[in-house]
């Protein structure tokens, strides 16, 4: 047993997840690669957003095939025990598990990074294989071709998060191109790797332009099907555990709804809705919905995207802030470096990310975890302009509102009718939709804001649930070229208020006020006219 070779960390870090009670059962992955073995698709590499699931896979990959452990107490209870070749490959390889993003202590260069992987694995073999008698100066490659020359051991290569020194800041460009190098030293067309599983952030093609890394398939979560059900959590996947959170937590605070706004989202490239799996775990755990994802990430790096091309993408992102999609042709992120100009490349990081999700051919805000990064950065950054200012003024629309004062309602629509924008021009409902979806921006942290939500007998265009409960609720009607009462009037009509009502007319738990809120547009006139009344009798 060594710190890489055979290494019981992976058997022990997937116990871990396999003993908590919101574990999910993905070890048929196993499957797809007991026919790789050793063959020429033996090389590939898993590209996800961060906390999607790979470093558990790799570590159930290297728990499942490592010999140093026998791994019987947790296999035998997983669907892959029933598959066949289970037997005939459970513990029976030698792994070599490398994790990229582990650092020796005060490592501040390449060097020193690159050595502990290299004299680790080194010193794991020459320990292992001792009766052999290699010469230690040889290098890696060299000493494993020896190693399988004389027992024909072959070894299976589990390396997670592989891109992570190219955002070690203290490693230049030269630096990595040798990293690169070391990698296809190590693997390329080498007689002793059975298997190669590689995990990162970003494809490969992103740092390795040249045949390096070439041998690997890649696949990632918005284009290639195979595997992608394995990472990240299917609808049905968070039902069962919904199940087990309803049964084993005292006093439930999340309902089934709650998971779906705030952590899906996602899809698979076969279509299949996909859920952020840590953010689902931490909040069935935590009894608590909250920003479980990004707070583990640099989530200003939504601005690092769109900083060099704000004047393109900000009415973009006012659209996707209000629901709708942006038809872009995703690039799978291949440019050679991070200067990022076109709507085309930026979308397409943010997609990598886990930023943006993609679904018929258009990119979109997946879910309330992720929409509030994005108000906080139009909330935050003063070089988005117009949309900045508006998006300061959304805490006073809100404000205007909830005491029906519709003559500052109406002065804010006004300001953002005024500005230089196409958006701004209501060519359509949906541009009237993403505007007024703007000026309430502020209203996201004290509610739940649907769009089009079923109501009653038909959709209405904005609910806004709130967070609290006996807080005001708000139903709000959009129209153009008619009046704001006939807006309401709609509202009563089609029992757009039923959401807050029982099957007879009483009232559910909700015990706030509700009310009915009506926004009219005249293009001949170019005014605004708004309406506030409450809905008594629910």
């Amino acid at each position: 047993m060594g710190m890489f070779l055979n290494s019981n960390v992976p058997y022990t870090s997937y116990k871990a997840v396999f003993l908590n009670k919101y574990f999910v059962d993905k070890s048929l992955l196993m499957k797809d690669l007991f026919p790789v073995l050793g063959g020429i698709n033996k090389y590939i590499c898993i590209t996800r957003p961060r906390r999607f699931g790979k470093s558990v896979m790799a570590n159930m990959i290297g728990a499942f095939f490592g010999k140093t452990q026998d791994a019987y107490d947790v296999f035998d209870k997983l669907v892959i025990a029933k598959m066949k070749g289970y037997e005939e490959h459970l513990n029976q390889h030698n792994v070599i598990y490398i994790d990229f993003s582990r650092v020796p202590e005060n490592c501040n260069t390449y060097q020193n990074y690159i050595n502990r992987i290299s004299r680790g694995i080194k010193e794991d073999i020459l320990q292992t294989y001792s009766e052999l008698n290699i010469d230690k100066n040889m290098s890696i490659w060299d000493i494993l071709l020896v190693v399988f020359q004389k027992t024909t051991h072959r070894f299976v290569f589990v390396m997670d998060e592989w891109d992570a020194v190219f955002h070690m800041s203290y490693i230049s460009s030269e630096e990595q191109k040798e990293y690169l190098l070391f990698l296809k030293n190590l693997l390329k067309d080498q007689v002793y790797v059975e298997l190669a599983y590689m995990t990162g952030v970003l494809p490969i093609a992103k740092y390795s332009s040249g045949s390096e890394l070439n041998m690997f398939l890649e696949y990632d979560m918005a284009t290639k099907k195979k595997f992608s059900e394995y990472f990240g959590f299917l609808d049905r996947e968070v039902d069962t555990l919904y199940e087990v959170y309803k049964k084993e937590t005292e006093s439930p605070e999340i309902s089934r709804g709650d998971l779906r706004v705030w952590y899906d989202g996602y899809y698979t490239a076969m279509g299949e809705r996909m859920y952020n799996p840590r953010s689902v775990v931490c909040a069935l755990s935590d009894n608590e919905l909250a920003d479980y994802w990004t707070s583990s990430g640099p989530y200003d790096e939504i601005f690092y995207y769109v900083r060099n091309n704000i004047e393109e993408v900000r009415e973009d992102l006012v659209l996707m802030i209000a629901g709708e999609g942006i038809e872009t042709e995703i690039q799978n992120y291949a440019a050679a470096s991070m200067n990022l100009n076109t709507k085309e490349e930026i979308y397409s990081a943010m997609l990598v990310y886990g930023l943006l999700t993609y679904e018929e051919r258009k990119v979109f805000i997946p879910n309330r975890e992720i929409m509030d990064q994005f108000k906080k950065l139009l909330m935050s950054k003063e070089s988005f302009g117009y949309v900045y200012r508006l998006a300061k003024e959304s805490e006073k629309m809100l404000k205007a509102t909830l005491s029906s004062d519709t003559k500052t309602m109406t002065e804010i629509l006004k300001f953002a009718h005024d500005t230089e924008s196409p958006i701004f021009s209501y060519n359509s409902e949906i541009e009237l939709s993403a505007v007024v979806n703007l000026v309430y921006l502020a209203a996201r942290d004290r509610y739940r804001v649907e769009r089009e939500d079923k109501a009653g007998e038909g959709y209405v265009d904005f609910i806004f649930y709130p967070e609290r409960k006996g807080a005001d609720a708000l139903i709000l009607e959009l129209k153009i070229d008619c009046s704001p009462d006939e807006a309401i009037q709609q509202i009563k009509d089609k029992n757009y208020d039923f959401r807050f009502r029982g099957k007879l007319g009483e009232r559910k738990k909700y015990t706030g006020r509700v009310f009915a809120v009506g926004i009219s547009y005249n293009r001949k006139t170019k005014e605004h006219f708004c309406k506030v009344e409450e809905l008594s009798g629910i």
